[in-house]
């Protein structure tokens, strides 16, 4: 079976194992669209800097999208993996490991292209967010957010010490990136030293590039500037991953 096949055949065998998961179905894919009907119904009267708020929430929601499925969903599958000995079972099967995690990977970006399409049509269809004229330039920021994320998801999980326990670590981590980011409420109030923090987190910049496409038409020189601060975190997250993951339980 060549490289390809294998590739091709282990993404079908991931997509099967996650709809057929109930539980990471509905945290990494239900939950976000929940969230786009219930602050959509929440904000539909409201404004933000002179806006619809619904101009502000539907990118707040693609962040969240793309933080849940990609970082959160990642790094959870794989230390419950880790833990039940499935990772170390993989590397004496033919499959090659890398292939193995590509494949994961490949999955959750199939998942997370569903949960985009869903949430845009949601914008569009319910609260008025009509697709950008520069909708290209939407796809573009999902590609390079999941891309973040994805290699902070993989390197948190050296950290993550059991598979009890994942959920727990990783929740404690994102949920307060969502919150401190401004996914759903802004945040121009926050304290001095929370917006600092804020103005270090990629989510934060990631969210400003997308918002700038909805509500400006396009990303600018700001947000491209921006930009750069989620791509060093995602090139720091992919050299540790590469550095420190771990294909065999925190045990032995």
């Amino acid at each position: 079976m060549t490289g390809v096949r294998r590739f091709v055949r282990q993404v079908r065998a991931e997509q099967r194992v996650y709809w057929r998961n109930g539980a990471s179905a509905i945290f990494t894919f239900f939950l976000p669209i929940f969230f786009v009907v219930v602050l959509g119904l929440f904000g539909r009267n409201r404004k933000v800097d002179g806006e619809p708020y619904s101009s502000f929430f539907i990118p707040g929601m693609l962040g969240m999208a793309i933080v849940m499925t990609t970082f959160a969903g990642l790094a959870i599958t794989l230390v419950i993996r880790r833990e039940r000995g499935m990772l170390k079972r993989v590397r004496g099967t033919p499959l090659p490991p890398a292939v193995y995690l590509g494949a994961l990977v490949a999955s959750t970006a199939i998942v997370l292209a569903l949960e985009t399409i869903v949430v845009l049509a949601l914008g569009d269809l319910a609260f008025d967010v009509p697709l950008p004229d520069h909708w290209y330039e939407v796809i573009a920021l999902v590609v390079a957010g999941a891309a973040s994320f994805a290699g902070l998801g993989i390197a948190v999980t050296r950290y993550v010490p059991s598979a009890e326990g994942s959920s727990a670590v990783v929740n404690a981590i994102y949920l307060p990136i969502l919150f401190a980011s401004g996914a759903f409420f802004p945040v121009d109030d926050l304290p001095a030293v929370v917006s600092v923090l804020a103005d270090a987190l990629p989510l934060t910049h990631l969210l400003d590039a997308l918002r700038a496409v909805f509500i400006d038409g396009g990303v600018g020189r700001d947000e491209l500037l921006g930009l750069i601060v989620v791509a060093l975190w995602g090139c720091g997250g992919a050299v540790l991953a590469l550095r420190t993951f771990r294909w065999e339980p925190r045990g032995g």
